[in-house]
Formats: C-alpha cells, structure tokens, sequence
C-alpha cells in the first residue's frame, strides 16, 4: 500500500537532491563562478575578434576595450565598485566609431557589474551604479539600435539592469539572513551550553548541601551516642548496648538517605519503585528527635496551626533545616540541657523554630557555614527567609519561614 509522501521543507542544504548539493559545491568554491562568467562573456569577443577586418590600431584598440570590459570581472566579488567604474568607463569607449560592434559583450559585462554591487555593496551604490548604466547604455541603445527600435531597445536595456540590481539585493538579503539564522543559532547553543552548565552548578549545590546534612547530622549523632556507650560499658552493660544498637539504627538510616541520593543521579539504569528511597519530611521529625534523645539532648517538637502537606520538596527542606539546626546545637551550644522545635501553619505557609537553652553563641564559624548557607538556599527556593542568632534570654535561635503556597515559592505540581 502505497502512501503520499510529504513535502521536503527542509532547509536546502539539507535536502538530498542534485541541485542543492550543486549550489553548496558552488558556494564552497567561489573561484569556479568567478572565472566561468569572464570566460563566457569573453568567448564571442575573440569568436569576433577573428573576422576583425579593420587596421592595426583600431584592434588594438578593440581588444584593450574587450579587455577592459572582461578581466575586471575576476574581482567583482572583492572590488565590485572599482570593478563597475572600470567596465562603465571601457563601455564608454565602445562607443567610439569603429568599436561600436562590442555592444553585446559591454552591455552583458557592465549588467555583471551592475549586479556585483547591488549584491556585495550597500543599497545606495547600487542605485548610483544603476543610475551610471542608464545615462550611457540609453544613449548607446538609441545610437546603435536600427531604424524605429530604440525605444524598445532601450525598454530591454532598462528592464535588465533592474533586474540585476533586484537580483543582487535579494542575494545580498538572503546572504544576510541566513548570517543572522546563524548568528541566532550560536548565540542559541551558548545558552543552551550556559544552561547546562548552570543546571549542573545547582545540582552539585543540592548534592552537596543534601551530603552535608545527612553526613553532619548522623556523624555527630553516631559520635555521641558511641562516646555514651563507651563511658556505661562498664557500669552500664545494658544502656550501653541500647546506645550501640542507636549507633547501628543512625547509621543505617544516613546508609539509605544515601542510596536515595546517590540514586537520582543514576540515569543509566531503568527506575525501579522498589528501589526508591521516599524523602523525609515533616513526619518523620519524631524520628529525627528520638535520635537526636538518643544522644543526649532533650527536645520537644511543638505544632500549632492546621497541619497540611506542603509538598514534598518543601517537606524535606524542613526536615533538612530542624537536622541542621540540632546538629548545630549539638556541636556549637556550650551547656545546653534542652531544645525545642516549633510547627506553625498558617495561610501562607508554614513557620519553623528551633531554640535551645545553651550559654553563649555558637562557636566561631558556625553562623557562616555550610549549614546556614545549605538553610538559605532550601528556604530561598519556597519563598521563605531565615532568622539566626542569640537569644536575648540565653541560647541560640533559628526561625524560618517558608511560603510554598505563594507564586514563586516553590509549590510542586
């Protein structure tokens, strides 16, 4: 069964046809029409130059004018003003008695011209070398056309002239255009490139700053937990024991929060549900605060408002920011004895606190690291903001607010 195939509208050097193959190979080898032209136009001219019956003087004279009208043309391309100036002022002379049988090869010479500068040169020389032709070929047709066809002959001359000044401004157009097409496509593929580049820059952000987070946070679980265990094994055999057993449980979930962002960037294999880790989030704070007990510090978890999903990438920025601000705690309170962190819900989102009772500031640093910096950009990604620093009370205090719900804040489909 036999189906109708559909118009080729590819760009031209991509269809596969002669023509367009043969217009390529011609562009790709400027030289070959360059000397094709002289050589065509010269061929009557020698064909007439050997039945010339006239003295030695004036063939002299008829092959320079023949000269002068043909060899310029080999650098119209390069010269195209030059080149027409030289070709007009040797079609003047042909209109010298006894040269006047040249007119066929200076009228075609002066059009190649005429069109070498429509198509190389600005508008306005085209339209000054148009009006050049004009004031000699109208005279020339009138003197050397026959009895009662000079208006006609001069209605030709006209009408070829403009068409190769329109000739060589749509070629000059076209010649122009597709300059811009590919300007436009290289300036498009620097975007694209730049894009990458820039997707890849926030990748390595969000790889490092989801690292920071888990590693941080269970290390300095799974350091204080074992610093417990080690100090009751001797009194305590069986707290110990549950210290230890805490260790094996912090360690083993920082293992599969690993697998699951070490899974994202696995692109080479088929996605696997049964492989997927799901992202913490707000529900599984009770389970950051138990270890977090675990180690040694107590803290609350406080909610207020409605509670409602906020999306699973919001949820998980939360989740990431309590972690980090206990861990902080954890490394950088002198003295705490207790933590608290507080939910608020409310229209435009959500409010996240997290205090402690510790003396003094945090050490040196650790207001202007990764951690704060990992905090900013979770929460500049939901519209949110974030507030860290001392209490007037004593303690350290971070309070975040995020706006999924907002434009611009970030809410998942």
């Amino acid at each position: 069964m036999g189906t109708d195939s559909a118009p080729d509208t590819r760009p031209e050097a991509y269809r596969p046809d002669g023509v367009a193959h043969a217009r390529a190979w011609v562009r790709g080898h400027p030289v070959v029409p360059d000397w094709v032209i002289p050589l065509a136009i010269a061929a009557p001219t020698v064909g007439a130059a050997l039945d010339h019956r006239h003295d030695a003087a004036s063939l002299g004279w008829w092959w320079l004018t023949a000269a002068a009208c043909v060899v310029p043309l080999l650098w119209r391309r390069a010269y195209p003003d030059a080149v027409f100036a030289i070709v007009t002022v040797a079609a003047v002379i042909t209109l010298i008695p006894g040269i006047g049988h040249l007119a066929p090869v200076t009228f075609v010479s002066s059009l190649v011209a005429l069109y070498a500068v429509a198509a190389y040169r600005p508008r306005g020389h085209a339209l000054i070398a148009a009006g050049v032709q004009e004031a000699w070929a109208i005279p020339a047709v009138f003197r050397l056309a026959s009895q009662g066809e000079g208006l006609s002959a001069a209605v030709l001359v006209t009408g070829t002239a403009a068409a190769a000044v329109m000739a060589g401004i749509n070629v000059q157009t076209r010649r122009a255009y597709l300059a811009a097409l590919e300007d436009r496509a290289a300036r498009l593929e620097r975007d694209r490139d730049q894009q990458a580049r820039l997707a890849v820059a926030g990748e390595r952000t969000r790889i490092a700053r989801e690292v920071h987070d888990i590693v941080t946070h269970s290390l300095s679980v799974m350091v204080a937990l074992a610093d417990g265990a080690a100090a009751l094994a001797a009194t305590s055999p069986g707290r110990s024991q549950t210290a230890m057993r805490e260790v094996a449980a912090t360690g083993r979930q920082a293992i599969g929060e690993m697998r699951r962002l070490v899974g994202t960037l696995r692109v080479d294999e088929p996605e696997d549900p049964a492989d997927r880790y799901p992202a913490p989030g707000i529900a599984d704070l009770e389970d950051l605060l138990g270890l977090v007990r675990a180690a040694g510090l107590p803290v609350r978890l406080i909610v207020t408002g409605q509670p409602r999903s906020l999306g699973q990438g919001a949820e998980l920025a939360i989740y990431r920011i309590v972690q980090e601000a206990l861990t902080n705690t954890r490394k950088h309170a002198p003295g705490a004895t207790g933590a608290e962190v507080r939910l608020h819900y409310h229209d435009g989102g959500i409010d996240v606190e997290v205090t402690d009772d510790g003396h003094g500031a945090p050490a040196a640093g650790a207001g202007t690291g990764l951690g704060l910096t990992g905090m900013r950009e979770r929460t500049a990604a939901y519209g949110g903001s974030v507030d860290a620093g001392p209490r007037a009370e004593g303690g350290w205090r971070v309070h975040v607010r995020l706006n999924p719900g907002l434009p611009g804040g970030g809410e998942e489909p």
